[in-house]
């Protein structure tokens, strides 16, 4: 779907917790069916894009649990990985190819992963990385609400977090409160791949090979909503769209989504 200029932000959820958290896996939350006004407008779907019930994980992939995956798929170990799936910098500040150390404690969580690194962890549990409009369905509730996101207050303690410094070790996964769905860390601890995350652009493709214009999508990414008030998601899509699957870096990490059968 392609983005163009948004209208206003609205939610409406057509369907009940068809899908109610007991029933998700260990460690997931199951998330209702509805339709979802998207920050980004869509051009064939411009009532909103329907979201099927899923579950998600309730807290981002950590180290510790990325170190067990590492060890049982060798092929995606610091130095094994093909450069093409997964940039020089993936996983750089573990100790070792199968060794954390002091800088990426075990319940932490991992950073420095590739798309294609997530992916294929997502894979491995028999799950998959959540959509873009999945996350950001998910993304909008707090603690007791579904849909939080005209909320001035709500949107002023995640810009909080954003504005902060990122040159601090991160705190370990799961110290946030729940939202209404069960989640934690939405926001506040780390940004998150998504496996449409490309397909924010406004654009067919803006980072062609030699372009010098090639980071001109960080821009036009945030051209796709008009709700310029919510900076918060202005600032997803721009981050999102100005990577490829291949990059990694020092504060970005991922959770797996389960399609509800």
């Amino acid at each position: 779907m392609r983005a163009v200029v948004a209208g206003a932000w609205a939610l409406t959820c057509l369907a009940t917790f068809a899908v109610a958290a007991g029933n998700a896996a260990p460690g997931y939350a199951g998330l209702p069916g509805g339709t979802f006004k998207s920050a980004l407008a869509y051009e064939d779907a411009k009532q909103g894009v329907r979201i099927a019930p899923f579950s998600l994980m309730r807290k981002p992939v950590t180290n510790g649990e990325f170190l067990a995956f590492v060890r049982a798929h060798p092929e995606w170990q610091r130095g094994r990985a093909p450069k093409i799936f997964a940039e020089g910098r993936y996983l750089e500040h573990w100790q070792g190819p199968t060794t954390l150390g002091d800088r990426a404690l075990p319940e932490q969580p991992v950073t420095w992963v590739s798309w294609f690194a997530a992916d294929a962890y997502c894979a491995s549990v028999g799950a998959r990385l959540p959509s873009w409009n999945e996350w950001e369905y998910a993304a909008a509730a707090d603690e007791t609400r579904r849909d939080a996101r005209n909320d001035p207050a709500w949107r002023e303690r995640i810009l909080a977090w954003q504005s902060r410094p990122s040159d601090a070790a991160l705190p370990r996964a799961g110290l946030q409160a729940p939202n209404a769905y069960g989640l934690q860390d939405m926001h506040g601890l780390v940004w998150e791949w998504t496996d449409d995350f490309a397909s924010l652009l406004v654009s067919g493709d803006d980072r062609n090979q030699g372009d010098a214009d090639r980071n001109k999508f960080c821009g036009a990414g945030a051209l796709s909503t008009d709700d310029r008030d919510n900076y918060v998601v202005l600032m997803r899509v721009a981050m999102l769209s100005s990577l490829e699957a291949r990059d990694a870096t020092a504060n970005l990490g991922f959770r797996c989504a389960r399609s509800v059968r």
